[in-house]
């Protein structure tokens, strides 16, 4: 099975020029047998409050979601203060065994792990341990270096907000031949930033925006050479703990998922590919890393937006750096974005793609109303439902 490698794009499905879907996806060969089964709605006795009006147009968004995403199934979990929880789900998790989506299954998060990444690298900047205006050189001393890159240039907060030209790796023809040929080979931080450097930056560090994994994959590595921990240890102490998200993990070269897990699923395609729907659900995610590992759960992906939001693990005074889109046209700030809908309501929050699955998770300003979803497949492009869903959720009945 032909392997693509890990891509960013923009999508339309957002009612906004400057909304954007900053994705990591991740093609793997699968392991397992073609998955032919259609998905079926799960049980509606799951799922409070999902009967007619917004309950309803919320689960009918849900369908078009898995639907859109060529997906056997799709979850959303809101949660609203003083308005309590609901999980919706439709489809399934498993397309052999019919088994439905659970509100505690975990999934392959992918580039939701920038926003734990930006959190924990703010954090120690709040410490005074790390300074977003520190040359990358000054912490990483000669590692970016070669065919015009030059670490001496680039700052930390130009890491943050993808403002520093670096190429991103995921675009190497090389590295994804090399995938194609051994995909569950483990890749270090090191060996993904000295692919990129191979190429020639974007332009010089600050002109610009552009999205580069690379980015994040250096941050990892800055965040490990300022603590002397590795950025999953830092994350876990920052981060994860004091927020409890206890359903979150960084699986570095673990390829199976924590329990309980339904499958992840991709189609068998390009000159050699069938069209099969696969089975992904195991991959060894180091070439991911900082940029794109995450497991999480959508419980967590929820109070990971709201806690962020509300300040509780990021002080005021950094949490209004991660909001700040002024480098990026409006954009991106420090791994989180705004999501701009029809009706005036700003969101802020992230998504991620990772072969055989997609989530976002947002929140508002306050971070008291959130939302999460997912699919349990690499998602298609141009997914008009989740602007729909969004919608239903945030935008008050006229």
């Amino acid at each position: 099975m032909p392997i693509s490698a890990i891509r960013w794009h923009r999508r339309s499905r957002m009612p906004t020029a400057v909304a954007l879907t900053a994705a990591l996806g991740l093609a793997l060969s699968g392991c397992g047998t073609a998955a032919t089964e259609a998905g079926r709605d799960a049980d509606p006795r799951a799922s409070a409050g999902a009967g007619g009006g917004h309950g309803g147009a919320v689960r009918s968004a849900v369908r078009r979601l898995a639907a859109q995403g060529d997906a056997p199934g799709a979850a959303v979990l809101i949660r609203r203060e003083g308005g309590g929880t609901r999980f919706i789900a439709s489809g399934v998790a498993d397309v052999r065994t019919g088994r439905r989506i659970h509100r505690s299954d975990h999934f392959r998060a992918g580039s939701l792990t920038k926003t734990v990444i930006a959190a924990v690298a703010l954090r120690l900047t709040a410490q005074g341990r790390l300074g977003l205006d520190d040359p990358v050189e000054e912490h990483l001393p000669g590692l970016v270096r070669g065919h015009g890159n030059d670490g001496r240039n680039i700052t930390v907060r130009q890491l943050l907000n993808h403002t520093s030209g670096l190429f991103d790796y995921t675009e190497d023809p090389v590295l994804a031949r090399q995938l194609s040929a051994a995909a569950d080979r483990t890749r270090t931080p090191a060996s993904l930033v000295r692919t990129a450097l191979t190429h020639r930056p974007y332009f010089a560090p600050g002109v610009k925006w552009r999205y580069s994994n690379t980015n994040y994959v250096l941050l990892g590595m800055v965040v490990q050479q300022v603590t002397g921990r590795s950025y999953a240890d830092e994350a876990r102490r920052e981060v994860l703990g004091p927020l409890r998200l206890h359903g979150t993990s960084f699986p570095g070269t673990r390829t199976t998922l924590p329990a309980p897990h339904g499958r992840a699923y991709t189609r068998d395609s390009g000159a050699r590919g069938d069209g099969a729907r696969r089975d992904v659900t195991d991959l060894n995610p180091s070439y991911a890393g900082a940029a794109g590992e995450l497991v999480s759960t959508l419980d967590d992906l929820s109070h990971l937006l709201s806690g962020l939001l509300r300040g509780t693990v990021v002080p005021r005074a950094e949490l209004r750096q991660m909001r700040d889109t002024s480098a990026s046209d409006g954009q991106y700030g420090m791994g989180l974005f705004p999501v701009r809908l029809s009706c005036g309501v700003t969101l802020w929050g992230h998504n991620g793609e990772i072969n055989g699955s997609y989530a976002l998770a947002v929140a508002t300003p306050d971070g008291r109303h959130t939302l999460a979803y997912r699919l349990n497949s690499t998602a298609a492009s141009g997914l008009a439902a989740e602007t729909s869903l969004l919608e239903a959720e945030f935008c008050p009945p006229r």
